[in-house]
């Protein structure tokens, strides 16, 4: 019994290809929205690409842009073969083409369906690479004269601002690296002598932050150094004080960003897959209902459509015993060649007569 049975009429057949046409432009359009999506990812985060560790989150928008190309390609075919449905000269020659078109537009549904949950399951990874990326980033910060590294302190101060945040994972994450140049340290005072001398590293390390983890919000002038130092500042205690630094790490703040950002388009791409299931299966019925027709000299005849010949078991079952015969006809094949690779090696005794 076949899978979902419709039976059409001329007047049906028409609303069905008039329908699908319609549906194809939209989804076009719904294609150049999710290429658009990816761009806009893929230039994200390409702008904090200096604090991401490696180019495996670049994934998620490439798989985007590919989708969207494909979404454009895939239903403005579609769109012309409902189109030239209406005519069946016209129609004539998509007839051996819509098979593997439906084929392939059923595997592309499947892409998408997986970029969608990409979408939702890039976090972990994501997080990992921004945690390294960031640490790296960090420990750069002081390397204004350094050739590919100048650029790192303004990337970080602008990051920090831009998102209020501050450190890796929290404003003491400034406090284990030397995140002020030694162009700028005077080596002839004792405190920062005394400093280098009681690190294992010989790294200058003090409990202070750059400025742009300071918060502009808070009434009190930010400090900025000696932050857990107590006695070094009038009426403030830094365990039980409202620091007027960010308090939340770069990080949580871009993991936040991102993820929050992913997981919209993977909302978006969703519905972009849901309507293309509807599309594929409005053009499997219009396919078979054209080619049930009984009587092709009279279009106006009644015929059925529907989305699979045989039941969902049947179908499955004979795709099985397809593949069973596929695989021993390969086994069948190897075997003769063995035989003959045998046969070949073996050389006729000849017998000399003296």
């Amino acid at each position: 019994m076949a899978l979902l049975k419709v039976k059409f009429n001329q007047k049906k057949r028409v609303k069905l290809a008039q329908g699908l046409w319609l549906m194809n432009w939209f989804s076009v359009f719904a294609g150049i929205l999710v290429f658009s999506m990816g761009l806009f990812l893929k230039i994200e985060l390409r702008k904090r690409s200096e604090v991401m560790d490696n180019s495996e989150s670049h994934f998620v928008p490439n798989s985007l842009i590919l989708m969207g190309i494909l979404s454009c390609a895939f239903n403005g075919f579609a769109g012309k073969i409902c189109y030239d449905s209406l005519d069946p000269a016209k129609f004539a020659k998509w007839k051996p083409l819509l098979k593997p078109y439906l084929a392939l537009c059923f595997f592309f549904n499947i892409l998408i369906f997986f970029v969608a949950l990409i979408c939702f399951l890039m976090r972990g990874s994501l997080e990992s690479t921004l945690a390294q990326g960031l640490k790296n980033g960090m420990k750069f910060y002081r390397d204004t004269d350094t050739p590919g590294r100048c650029f790192m302190k303004k990337t970080i101060d602008m990051l920090q601002i831009e998102f209020k945040c501050c450190g890796n994972n929290g404003f003491k994450d400034w406090f284990e690296i030397q995140w002020i140049s030694n162009r700028y340290l005077d080596f002839s005072s004792k405190e920062v002598k005394d400093r280098i001398k009681s690190n294992v590293d010989g790294r200058y390390l003090v409990d202070g932050v750059p400025f742009s983890c300071c918060n502009p919000s808070s009434p009190r002038p930010c400090i900025q150094y000696q932050v857990t130092n107590n006695s070094a500042h009038y009426s403030y205690d830094y365990q039980t004080e409202e620091l007027n630094l960010w308090r939340r790490g770069c990080r949580e703040a871009l993991l936040h960003y991102y993820s929050s950002m992913m997981s919209s388009m993977g909302a978006v791409v969703l519905l972009v897959w849901l309507f293309e299931m509807a599309v594929m299966v409005g053009l499997r019925l219009l396919h078979t209902s054209l080619e049930s027709i009984a009587n092709p000299e009279d279009p106006e005849c009644e015929s059925e459509g529907w989305i699979l010949e045989n039941s969902l078991k049947d179908t499955l079952k004979s795709m099985l015993e397809s593949l069973k015969k596929i695989g021993k006809f390969n086994q069948v094949e190897a075997d003769a060649e063995g035989a003959e690779g045998e046969e070949g090696g073996k050389t006729p005794a000849i017998t000399t007569v003296s």
